[in-house]
């Protein structure tokens, strides 16, 4: 059973300790009542002592202790839980409400490491001392201790265990150390490394820190304690880039302790995608994959500690527990809602955050469709009128007429801003969005919208901007007629070249987005865009849709081809239409499909032309 439950040996520290913890929070409370019980004994703690010679593991509390009925429910019946009981009669209090339970279901976790344990227990106030003996598979006894063992006891609890040969790690300080820290450091209570076993050979040491960061109020803390809490629960050198520190409160109780790095991580483009929020339950390590954010927000690390959640069975199932969904989706709102905050007030550290996590928060725009509105408003492009750009901008500065917002996707950054599909916009001030993020090509195949404006790629479907008035420049150049070059048959011209081309290319137009280069290669209307299309390629799943050549009709070299074809050299036009198709290949970033046959046809073209 116990192996079912954990899938890992080290979580039975993390559940004896807890139980510790559970005993001192009780006592505490009972103590509220009937001073008395820690009168001789103030000051709660939980010890650990390691017997390498007899191979024993002791945990030990000076907590509320049991008496003999306590030890028959609790460790008797699996599962069955003091703390539930004790909470139940607290249901009209607040106060002490927060307790930490199932001690019988994570005590047993204690037979994944020991053979045969010993729990030794007497309840505060109680004079009755009782030992509890079980091998996890024979049923238990319980006996009255003999009077040296009572002798030690005042109040509290000591549990024995006989380690099994493949678990005698647990002996090592530096292992129980290790795991201290790992699941228990913030536990409240003092957790006391004992020396040298049965026979101490030094002072005993404090393994927790025993504050909970999380848990203390913004206004006690300084800049430097967020830092070292950053470097602490993360485990990074860096700074922090952003620091989100929060209470909630209402139908469930958490704190919240999150940091956006300044720096980039090396498991950020880990396939599994996890996200690495610490969750905590009353300062009780539980895991760090119980999905608290989404996989886009993966970059986001910190610490939730619930007062509301339940150390039970499902404990390694959080993903299924609705507290967990609940609680995932206001953390994430309270994300994009400081990183909104950031942007507006601090716009260099939202730019930093943008470079290093961008491309992982764009996940979001197609993984969670309510919130993409937020997404797109954080998002910052690079664009053809500089960095940083927001949508925002983008649409406060549209040309007139313009409807849409224009963009080219890539892999290349410099390669895209050579493009020549930007030239016509180019020649018209139109703004375009210049996308180099794999995860681009995916968002943007979605048709969002942004304040009512689509995005529309310049490699994909047609694109008129005949109603958006030249820039300037462009005006006063095509006023001086340096553009100007003889008409061609275009119909001879498309002819000629579908010939040459065959099945390479789906259809050939004349195009309407060039103006200075020759010719280019886009996507059809429907399907995929060019860029999608290479990503897919990559994984074997392309649609195997060919491209449509556009042509500029005004181009030399297509007025060249004209005149080739019209003059009956078919062989010279095939050769000018290869090399107008191969050409544009290669300004897409991708290699003619025979490169030899291209050296060997561009050979003939130059020969042909410094002969004639």
């Amino acid at each position: 059973m116990v192996h079912s439950v954990y899938s890992e040996t080290d979580v039975f520290l993390r559940e004896l300790i807890s139980n510790a913890s559970d005993a001192c929070d009780r006592l505490r409370y009972e103590a509220i009542a009937n001073p008395e019980l820690l009168v001789e004994d103030p000051e709660l703690k939980i010890r650990i002592r390691a017997d390498k010679s007899d191979a024993m593991l002791t945990i030990s509390d000076n907590g509320v202790g049991m008496d003999r009925q306590e030890l028959i429910d609790n460790l008797g019946t699996i599962a069955r839980s003091g703390t539930r009981a004790f909470v139940q009669k607290l249901a009209q209090a607040k106060d002490g409400s927060g307790l930490i339970g199932q001690f019988g279901v994570g005590f047993y976790a204690a037979f994944m490491v020991a053979d045969r344990i010993e729990v030794t227990s007497r309840r505060a106030g109680s004079a009755e001392t009782w030992v509890w003996r079980s091998t996890g598979s024979a049923g238990f006894e319980v006996a009255p201790a003999d009077p040296e063992t009572a002798a030690r006891f005042s109040r509290g609890t000591e549990i024995v265990l006989h380690l099994k040969k493949d678990a005698k790690k647990y002996l090592d300080e530096y292992e129980i150390e290790r795991v201290v820290h790992a699941y228990s450091d913030h536990i409240q209570f003092p957790i006391m490394l004992i020396p040298g076993g049965k026979r101490p050979t030094g002072e005993p040491r404090q393994l927790n820190s025993a504050s909970a960061v999380w848990q203390r109020s913004k206004s006690e803390l300084k800049p430097e304690d967020y830092a070292q809490a950053y470097r602490s629960i993360c485990g990074a050198f860096d700074e922090p880039a952003v620091t989100l520190h929060y209470r909630a409160e209402g139908r469930q109780s958490y704190a919240v302790l999150l940091f956006v790095p300044s720096g980039s991580l090396f498991d950020l483009y880990d396939p599994a995608r996890k996200s690495h929020l610490k969750l905590y339950v009353r300062r009780v390590y539980i895991t760090d994959d119980a999905s608290l954010l989404p996989s886009w927000l993966r970059f986001v690390r910190g610490v939730v500690d619930s007062e509301d959640l339940p150390l039970n069975l499902s404990r390694e199932m959080l993903q299924n527990n609705p507290q967990v969904a609940a609680m995932r989706k206001a953390i994430t709102t309270k994300v994009l809602a400081e990183l909104e905050s950031v942007a507006s007030k601090e716009p260099e550290k939202l730019a930093t955050v943008w470079s290093e996590f961008g491309a992982v928060i764009k996940e979001g725009l197609y993984e969670e469709p309510d919130r993409r509105e937020q997404i797109l408003s954080l998002a910052r492009f690079t664009s053809t009128k500089g960095t940083g750009r927001t949508l925002a901008q983008y649409v406060d500065e549209l040309r007139e007429n313009q409807t849409e917002i224009y963009y080219l996707a890539g892999e290349d950054l410099d390669r895209l801003k050579a493009n020549p599909k930007l030239e016509a916009a180019k020649a018209r001030g139109i703004e375009v969005l210049l996308l180099t993020d794999p995860v681009d090509a995916l968002w943007t195949s979605l048709r969002l919208d942004f304040k009512g404006k689509g995005f529309k790629s310049l490699s994909q479907g047609e694109v008129d901007f005949s109603l958006v008035p030249l820039a300037e420049d462009a005006e006063a150049e095509a006023a001086a007629g340096t553009t100007d070059t003889p008409a061609v048959d275009e119909s001879a011209v498309i002819a000629a070249v579908k010939l040459a081309l065959g099945e390479r290319v789906s259809d050939v137009k004349a195009s309407r987005r060039l103006t200075d280069s020759a010719a280019c290669l886009v996507a059809g209307g429907t399907g995929p865009d060019r860029e999608l299309e290479r990503l897919l390629a990559k994984q074997s799943r392309a649609s195997g849709t060919k491209p449509i050549l556009e042509l500029n009709m005004k181009h030399a070299l297509v007025g060249a081809l004209s005149r080739e074809s019209a003059g009956g050299h078919a062989d010279e036009a095939a050769d000018l239409a290869l090399l107008l198709f191969e050409e544009a290949q290669i300004l897409d970033g991708e290699l003619p499909d025979d490169p030899a046959a291209f050296a060997r046809r561009l050979n003939r073209l130059v020969t042909r032309g410094l002969a004639g």
